[in-house]
């Protein structure tokens, strides 16, 4: 009987087809083209997160811009080498007396009385000797109007004269920017115009004496000017000096750059968390809290809207009447 034939085996196809060969290698070149991507992706999320986590910033604006230009007038105080605009101490053996020696300040708010019984004189907006805190002899002192209280203590303003308004006494084509560093009182027993120079409605700057000679001339006494406010451009970062007492503390903000002004301010010792506090004057803000052996973190607004968180700033060891800088500013 004769054998069944057995049909041969079906051809296995090589995998060294080259059409299939490519097809693989197409589809590991997906493979490594998706990994690839996968990695940039996590590597641009880890730069934000360390961005996000370091960077204090965030703003909804992009930086102070200048004002447009205003009439005002401008007067000097302080002498020659400006010297009576700066603050003093005044070292006193008993309450009372520190009352009386109050008087010669423009308001009891603008002193403030230290645990060594003396009282320190800085000023409208507290900035105590304008030398050591780096703003100078380019200050002035504001009017009613311009001084809103206290908050526009830090503003930045340039500052020409008005030529062709008193071509005599202004010097041509010059300006000055000065810090608004103090206020200028309203004597309501003279007129706006004659001797009243900062009674409101008037807008009006009483200048450090070197400040107002690069832009005036001295026998003028006053003179017509034209200002804008501009961005403040500081050395150095945003300073804390922390006053006061238990339960009370008293932080001067001071070398503000971009606005200049605080518009809020929060506190967080190590232990809590943020705790609104409150404008006491120019430009020192206050808290009722107990923060004493805590360091301090502190997050400002400025009056244009930037905000910076200042991260443990005041170690846990300070004191009462230390000064502490940052590395960081507004723009």
């Amino acid at each position: 009987m004769p054998r069944c034939s057995h049909s041969s085996a079906p051809t296995e196809v090589s995998n060294k087809s080259p059409s299939l060969r490519f097809s693989r290698l197409q589809g590991l070149s997906q493979v490594l083209d998706m990994v690839r991507h996968l990695r940039s992706m996590m590597a641009a999320l880890l730069k934000l997160s360390i961005i996000l986590a370091l960077c204090p910033l965030w703003s909804g604006v992009e930086g102070f811009a200048p004002s447009g230009w205003t009439k005002a007038s401008a007067t000097f105080y302080g002498g020659s080498d400006a010297s009576g605009t700066m603050g003093r101490v005044i070292f006193a053996t008993s309450f009372n007396l520190n009352v009386c020696l109050l008087n010669e300040l423009p308001s009891p708010r603008y002193a403030e009385l230290n645990r060594s019984g003396s009282f320190i004189a800085g000023g409208a907006c507290g900035y105590d000797n304008l030398y050591s805190t780096g703003y100078g002899t380019d200050t002035a002192a504001l009017s009613t109007v311009l001084f809103n209280d206290g908050a526009s203590c830090g503003q930045c303003f340039k500052i020409m004269c008005d030529y062709q308004s008193d071509s005599r006494w202004c010097i041509k084509g010059t300006s000055v920017t000065i810090t608004a560093t103090n206020f200028c009182p309203p004597n309501y027993a003279l007129p706006n115009d004659d001797g009243g120079w900062c009674n409101p409605p008037r807008q009006h700057f009483d200048m450090a004496q070197p400040a107002w000679e690069k832009i005036g001339i001295y026998r003028g006494g006053i003179v017509p000017v034209l200002y804008q406010r501009v961005p403040c451009v500081k050395q150095g970062g945003v300073r804390f000096t922390i006053n006061g007492r238990d339960y009370f503390e008293l932080v001067l903000i001071s070398n503000v750059g971009g606005s200049g002004s605080i518009q809020s301010m929060s506190i967080k010792g190590s232990s809590t968390g943020w705790l609104v506090m409150s404008r006491n004057w120019g430009a020192n803000w206050q808290s009722n809290a107990y923060l004493n052996g805590q360091s301090l973190s502190f997050k400002i607004t400025t009056s244009d809207g930037q905000t910076l968180v200042f991260p443990d700033i005041v170690p846990s060891n300070w004191a009462f009447g230390q000064t502490f800088s940052s590395h960081l500013q507004f723009s």
